[in-house]
C-alpha cells in the first residue's frame, strides 16, 4: 500500500481512461446506465484537482474574555432573578437572618455574664430577679469582692427563666427566617437560570448562519450544559455563602468590638492580608477557569463528530486515530482542570496557616493582658474568633469560587448578544397577500452577498429574471456559488442589491413568510425525531387527506401505513429507520404537502439508486408543472433537458439561457465542461439538450428551415 501511495499514481484518473476502440462495442442500451456513473468520476476528479488548490478556511478562535468579571455580568444575572422590590427584600431578609443569629450569640454571652455574676454574689437565688443597685449607687449594682477589685452590672433584672423564653425565641425566629430566605434565594438563582438559558437559546435559534459556521456545535453544547450546569447547581451554593459568609463577618465584628476592642486590631490586619491574597489568587484562577471552559469544547466537539461518523469510522478502521486524538483533546483539558484545582487547594493551604497565627494570638492575649471582664467576654470572643477565621478562610475561598463561577454566566451571556437575523414577521403594511407567490417570477438585479463583512462577496453583481413556471439548472465548479445563490434566495446571509419574487422585494418582509413559501429538496434529507406527521407537517396545517394523498404520490403509503400508529408513528432521529432513498421521498412528500410555487433542488437523486431517482424526476415533473423549480447540479445530465441553465463562476452569472443554445458556443463555459467528460457522456448530453430545445420549439424550428431554404 505505501509503495503505491508513493508512485503517485491518480487512480481515479486512471479509472476514467477510455479506449477509443472499446467505446464503439458499447452497447446503445448501456449508454444511459454508464453516463452517470462516468459523470460521477469525472466530477469527483474534478472536485479532487479543484480541492487541492483551494485554502483551507481558517478557523475562528473561541470567544475568550479577560481581567476582572464585570459589574454587568453580576448585574445582570441579580436581575434575571427578579425585579429591585425582590432584590431589596432579599437583602432584607439575610439582614433581618444575620442580626438574630448574631443577636443569639450576644444573648448567650449576656447570659453567662449574669449567671456568673449571680454565682459570684449570693445575694439572690438564681431563679429570682437580681437585685438592684444600691441607693448610693449611680451606675448600677456595685458590690466589693476584694479590696483591690470592684465589678460592677449594669443592665436589665431579669430571670433565668425569662433568659430561656428570650434565648428560645431568638432561635426560633432564626430558624423560621433563615428558611425562609434560602427558599426564596434558590427560587430566584432558579429563575435567573432559567431565564438566561432561555435568552441563549432564543438567541441562538435567531442567530444568523455565519455564526454557526464559525462556531463548532462543541462549543454550543459546552454552553448547554457545562456552563448552564454550574449556573444551576456551583453558583448558587458560592452566592448564598459569601452573602451569608459577608454578614456573618460583620457581625462578629460588631459582637468581638463591643467586648473587647483591642481584638479590632489583628482582626482588620487579617481581613487586608486575606483580601491582597485573595486577589493574588484570583489574577490565577480566573485565567484558569476561562481556559478550562474554552478546552473543554474540543472535546464535545470532538466526541459529536466521532458519534456522527461512527460507521466511517469502522469501515476505515481509524478508532486509534480517533482514540489518540480524542485523549490529546482529553488531557489538555484535564490539564487546565488540574491546574485549577491545584490553585484551589494551594490558597487553602495558605488560608489555614494565617488563621491558625491568629486564633493562637488571641487565645494567648487574656493570659497576658490584664483584664476584669466577665467569663462569657472572654468565651464569646474566643469562640469568634475561631469561627472568624474559619469564616474567613472559606469566605474567600467561596468569594474566589463566586467569580471563577461567574464565568461561565459570562460565557452564557457572550451567546446572547450574537447577531441576530432580520424580523421574522413583515410589518403590517408590508405583509404579502395570502395566495403570494401566484406566478413564481424570480428576479435578481445587482446582487451582491458576503457571510461575513471582512470577507470578500461570494456572489458578484447577479442580474438575471427567471420566468414564470421555468425549470432552471444552476451549474458551476466548486465554490462557483450555486449554494451561496440558494443562501441569498432564502436570505440566509446579508446582500445587496434586491431579490423580488412575483415583484415583491424579499428583503421588505418577514423571513417566516419568506421561506414558507420556498420548498426545498436537499441533497441529504433533513428529517426530525417525532412523528410522520410532523415531518410532513409540522405546524398542523393540513389534514390528514392532503398528507396520505402526498405519501401515495412517492409510493409510501404502504410503508407508512405499516408503522404503528401511521402518520402517529414515530421516526427516529434523522429518519434511521428509513432507507436514505425513503427519506428522500418523505422529504419530497413534504414539498408536495406544501404546494409552493417556487421549488429548490440541491441534486436531490445523488445518493438514491436508480429506481428511487426515475420515481423522484417523474414525480417532479409532474406534481410541479406549474412551479418555478431550481436545481443545482452536481452530474450535468441532470439539468440538460432544463429550460434554462444558469453557469456560475466564481460568484458571478457567466451564462444563462437554454442548454442547447450554450453548448452551440465552443468557446462558453458550459461547452467546455461537457467536453470534460469524455466523448459518449458528451454526445449523451448534446442528444438530451437538442432533444429537448426541439420539443419546446416545434414550432420555430420548421419556419426556420423554411427562411434557410
Amino acid at each position: 500500500y505505501q509503495e503505491l501511495q508513493n508512485s503517485g499514481t491518480d487512480f481515479t484518473k486512471q479509472l476514467t481512461t477510455q479506449d477509443p476502440e472499446q467505446e464503439e462495442e458499447i452497447p446503445a442500451t448501456m449508454l444511459y446506465r454508464r453516463h452517470s456513473s462516468i459523470q460521477s468520476v469525472k466530477s469527483m476528479v474534478s472536485s479532487v484537482d479543484e480541492f487541492k488548490t483551494m485554502e483551507e478556511p481558517p478557523e475562528v478562535a473561541e470567544m475568550r474574555s479577560s481581567g476582572v468579571i464585570g459589574g454587568k455580568v453580576y448585574k445582570t444575572y441579580l436581575t434575571s432573578g427578579g425585579n429591585c422590590c425582590s432584590l431589596l427584600f432579599l437583602v432584607l431578609l439575610c439582614v433581618l437572618t444575620q442580626l438574630l443569629a448574631s443577636g443569639g450569640d450576644y444573648w448567650v454571652t449576656y447570659w453567662v455574664n449574669l449567671e456568673e455574676y449571680n454565682f459570684s454574689h449570693m445575694t439572690s437565688p438564681l431563679a429570682q430577679p437580681l437585685l438592684q443597685s444600691s441607693l448610693n449607687s449611680t451606675a448600677g449594682l456595685t458590690l466589693a469582692t476584694n479590696t483591690t477589685e470592684t465589678e460592677t452590672w449594669q443592665g436589665l433584672s431579669l430571670s433565668r427563666d425569662t433568659c430561656v423564653y428570650i434565648f428560645s425565641a431568638i432561635t426560633v425566629a432564626t430558624v423560621i427566617i433563615t428558611l425562609f430566605r434560602s427558599y426564596m434565594f434558590f427560587f430566584m438563582c432558579m429563575r435567573a437560570s432559567r431565564r438566561l438559558h432561555d435568552t441563549m437559546f432564543n438567541s441562538i435559534t435567531r442567530a444568523t448562519m455565519y455564526f454557526f459556521n464559525t462556531n463548532t456545535s462543541g462549543r454550543i453544547l459546552n454552553r448547554f450544559s457545562k456552563d448552564m450546569g454550574s449556573i444551576d447547581e456551583q453558583l448558587p451554593a458560592a452566592l448564598i455563602d459569601c452573602i451569608q459568609i459577608g454578614l456573618s463577618l460583620i457581625g462578629i465584628l460588631v459582637v468581638v468590638g463591643l467586648v473587647n476592642f483591642w481584638l479590632m486590631l489583628p482582626t482588620i490586619f487579617i481581613g487586608i492580608f486575606f483580601y491582597f491574597l485573595r486577589n493574588f489568587y484570583l489574577s490565577t484562577s480566573r485565567s484558569l477557569k476561562r481556559l478550562e471552559g474554552v478546552t473543554r469544547s474540543p472535546v464535545f466537539s470532538h466526541l459529536n463528530a466521532s458519534l456522527q461518523g461512527l460507521t466511517t469510522i469502522r469501515a476505515f478502521h481509524a478508532q486509534q486515530v480517533l482514540e489518540r486524538e480524542f485523549d490529546n483533546h482529553q488531557d489538555l483539558h484535564s490539564t487546565a482542570w488540574y491546574v485549577f484545582i491545584a490553585s484551589s487547594r494551594a490558597f487553602g493551604f495558605w488560608l489555614d496557616g494565617i488563621c491558625l497565627l491568629y486564633v493562637f494570638f488571641v487565645t494567648f492575649s487574656f493570659f497576658y493582658m490584664e483584664s476584669d471582664t466577665f467569663g462569657g467576654n472572654v468565651g464569646l470572643a474566643i469562640t469568634q474568633s475561631i469561627g472568624l477565621t474559619g469564616m474567613f478562610q472559606w469566605g474567600m475561598r467561596q468569594s474566589a469560587e463566586l467569580e471563577n463561577q461567574m464565568t461561565s454566566v459570562e460565557r452564557v451571556l457572550e451567546y446572547t448578544e450574537v447577531e441576530q437575523e432580520p424580523p421574522l414577521e413583515s410589518p403590517p403594511d408590508k405583509k404579502p397577500p395570502a395566495n403570494w407567490p401566484e406566478e413564481g417570477r424570480i428576479t435578481f438585479s445587482r446582487v451582491y452577498m458576503t457571510y461575513s463583512p471582512n470577507e470578500p462577496p461570494v456572489l458578484k453583481n447577479l442580474n438575471f429574471t427567471i420566468a414564470s413556471k421555468e425549470k432552471v439548472g444552476i451549474v458551476g465548479r466548486t465554490g462557483a456559488g450555486k449554494s451561496s445563490l440558494i443562501a441569498a434566495l432564502f436570505r440566509l446571509a446579508e446582500i445587496q442589491g434586491e431579490i423580488e419574487i412575483d415583484y415583491i422585494v424579499t428583503s421588505s418582509i418577514g423571513l417566516h413568510e419568506l421561506r414558507s413559501k420556498i420548498s426545498i429538496i436537499p441533497q441529504e434529507p433533513v428529517l426530525f425525531s417525532g412523528t410522520v406527521r410532523k415531518n410532513l407537517d409540522p405546524f398542523d396545517q393540513y389534514s390528514d387527506t392532503v398528507l396520505w394523498n402526498a405519501l401515495e404520490e412517492v409510493e409510501l403509503k404502504e410503508v407508512v401505513h405499516d408503522l404503528a400508529g401511521g402518520l402517529n408513528g414515530k421516526m427516529s432521529e434523522g429518519g434511521s429507520n428509513l432507507s436514505v432513498g425513503q427519506r428522500q421521498l418523505v422529504c419530497l412528500a413534504r414539498a408536495i404537502v406544501r404546494n409552493n410555487r417556487v421549488l429548490v433542488m440541491d441534486e436531490a437523486t445523488a445518493n438514491v439508486d436508480p429506481q428511487t431517482d426515475a420515481l423522484i424526476q417523474s414525480t417532479i415533473r409532474r406534481k410541479f408543472a406549474d412551479c418555478t423549480v431550481l436545481t443545482i447540479a452536481h452530474r450535468l445530465n441532470t439539468v440538460m433537458d432544463s429550460d434554462k441553465v444558469l453557469v456560475m463562476s466564481a460568484g458571478s452569472a457567466v451564462e444563462f439561457d437554454h442548454p442547447h443554445i450554450l453548448l452551440q458556443n465552443r468557446e462558453g463555459v458550459l461547452h467546455g465542461m461537457v467536453e470534460q467528460t469524455g466523448r459518449v457522456t458528451r454526445d449523451l448530453l448534446h442528444n438530451i439538450a437538442s432533444a429537448n430545445y426541439k420539443r419546446k420549439h416545434k414550432d420555430e424550428v420548421p419556419s426556420q428551415s423554411k427562411k434557410d431554404s
